[in-house]
Order: C-alpha cells, then sequence, then structure tokens
C-alpha cells in the first residue's frame, strides 16, 4: 500500500511561478511570429521541434511500464490538447494578450462543469453561484452587442474546453507518474494528433520564423516540466492563487511590448473570472475533497 505523499507548499509555489514566467515568454513569441503561418501548422512545428527535449527524458519513459490503462489516458490528453493548442495558436495570433489570458482561466470552470456532469460530483448551490459568476466574467471582456466578437474570442471560448480535459487528465497523471513522463508523453501525442491538421494547409515556414517556434518549444517544455513539478510538489489549492499572477504578467507585455493598452473591461471580467475560481478553490479545501481544477498556467501549450 503506499504512502501518502509529502507534500512541499513552498517548492510547489515556486514551480508554478517559474511556470507562469516561462509561459509568459511563450505568449510573447507566439505574438511576434503572427498569422502568416496557419495556426495547427505553427502548433505542430512548435511539438515537432519540441520532440529534441525529450532525448534525456527517454530512459525514464522507457522505465516507466506505463499500464494499457495510462496509455488510454495519455492518449485521450494529447487528443484534447490537440484541439486546445491549435484553437489557442490561432486565438494568440489574432486577440490581445490579455484577453487569451483572462479567457484562459474559464479552464478550471469548465472542469467544474465536467466534474459535475460526467463524473457524478455534487454541484452545490455556490459552486454554482460561482461558475454563473465566471461565465458574467467571460461576457464582461466579450461584450457582445458593444463591440466585435471575433473567431480569435470564439476560438479561445472552446480552446479551454479542451485544456480542461486535458489538465484534468494531467493531474490525475501526475500522481501516478513523474514530470518526465507526463510531459513526453504530451509532446508524442499532441505532435501525432497535430500532423494531419497541419498537412492538410502547409505553408514553407522561413527560417527566422522556425527559429521563433523552436525557442517555443524550449519554453513550453521546460513549462509543462515545471508545471509537473508544482503539482507534484503541492495541491493545487496551494499553487493555484500563484497561477493568478499570469493576467498581470500579459497586461504588463501586452501594453509595454505590443502597445495594445489596457483594457479595463478585460481587467474586470479577469478578475470576476479569478474571483469565481479562487472561491471554488477554498471550498475544495475547506470539505478537504480532493481539487479537481487544474492550475491555470496549465492551460497552455
Amino acid at each position: 500500500m503506499n504512502e501518502p505523499r509529502a507534500y512541499q507548499p513552498v517548492k510547489g509555489v515556486f514551480w508554478m511561478l517559474v511556470t507562469g514566467l516561462l509561459f509568459v515568454g511563450v505568449t510573447a513569441l507566439v505574438k511576434v511570429n503572427g498569422t502568416r503561418i496557419p495556426a495547427a501548422e505553427s502548433a505542430f512545428l512548435r511539438y515537432a521541434m519540441g520532440l529534441v527535449f525529450l532525448l534525456p527524458m527517454i530512459g525514464a519513459l522507457r522505465q516507466s511500464r506505463l499500464s494499457l490503462r495510462q496509455h488510454k489516458l495519455f492518449w485521450a490528453r494529447g487528443l484534447a490538447h490537440t484541439g486546445g493548442v491549435a484553437l489557442w495558436f490561432y486565438a494568440m495570433a489574432r486577440i490581445p494578450i490579455a484577453d487569451v489570458t483572462a479567457m484562459n482561466y474559464l479552464a478550471p470552470v469548465y472542469v467544474t462543469l465536467g466534474a459535475a456532469l460526467f463524473l457524478g460530483e455534487k454541484l452545490a448551490l455556490r459552486r454554482i453561484l460561482a461558475v454563473v459568476a465566471a461565465l458574467v466574467g467571460a461576457l464582461i471582456i466579450l461584450r457582445p452587442g458593444f463591440r466585435e466578437v471575433g473567431m480569435g474570442h470564439l476560438a479561445m471560448l472552446f480552446a479551454a474546453v479542451f485544456f480542461a480535459g486535458s489538465y484534468l487528465l494531467a493531474k490525475r497523471m501526475s500522481d501516478e507518474t513523474g514530470p518526465a513522463v507526463v510531459v513526453s508523453m504530451l509532446s508524442l501525442t499532441v505532435t501525432v494528433g497535430l500532423a494531419p491538421l497541419a498537412l492538410a494547409n502547409w505553408v514553407s515556414p522561413t527560417g527566422s520564423e522556425l527559429a521563433v517556434l523552436f525557442a517555443v518549444a524550449a519554453l513550453a517544455t521546460a513549462g509543462h516540466y515545471t508545471m509537473s513539478m508544482a503539482f507534484a510538489a503541492a495541491p493545487v489549492t496551494v499553487t493555484q492563487p500563484v497561477s493568478f499572477l499570469q493576467l498581470v504578467w500579459a497586461i504588463l507585455l501586452g501594453a509595454v511590448f505590443f502597445g495594445e493598452g489596457v483594457d479595463p473591461w478585460v481587467v474586470v471580467g479577469g478578475l470576476v473570472i479569478i474571483g469565481s475560481i479562487a472561491f471554488i478553490t477554498m471550498r475544495e479545501a475547506a470539505l478537504k475533497r480532493k481539487m479537481r481544477t487544474p492550475a491555470v498556467p496549465a492551460t497552455k501549450f
């Protein structure tokens, strides 16, 4: 019988902070590359080139001896993540960074709904109100009828659904396997999943575009690894608050480097969503149930 894992909260917070900073770099580089390369192809190239970073992890992967059930869960996660990544790349090149980041926070809310609908988890009135508040936050960001809601915004709504499924599985697999295995299997499955989407509309990339995407692969792979270390070190109830800094980094990045300005409605809507996630997280901790909601930085590629 396995002994209970000894959590290390400080270590978990540290690794989640590093994860957030790494994904800030990913966001900036994807924005720099623009829209010339189709979203699915950009995502595929990022993952294909990222396979080189798996070489040090081959030993751990070969020794993992995954069961058939674990293989199925990893491939299910890869399929969900494939959809999320393609939509995220599409949105990132078309709408402000702060909008993308704020709407990413919907993923944990979708997890709460999914756990109730598909896993039989009880959805108490207070949690229902928190979910409703998060959806109101999304409406504040989108403001349909008051501004144009572009395809990038719609892509993010659906991307958050795919990422929610992906990181619900990620949390489960982080409890069963090491970070190296989680990251390796994600990279392998998503590369395979994106290949047919990329080939369907291929545009030859330039050398500079490939260089940027390779840098994206490096930062993203490192981010997934540190995220898995955070999951393994501490419960999500500890690491979740650190992930909220991602919105701050996104607003600063967009304003300082891309001249996007600061949209107060996006800030307000993001804070409403964050507040609802914080409430759900605290309720889970108070009820001493195992957290199902993944940390927000996980809702990236």
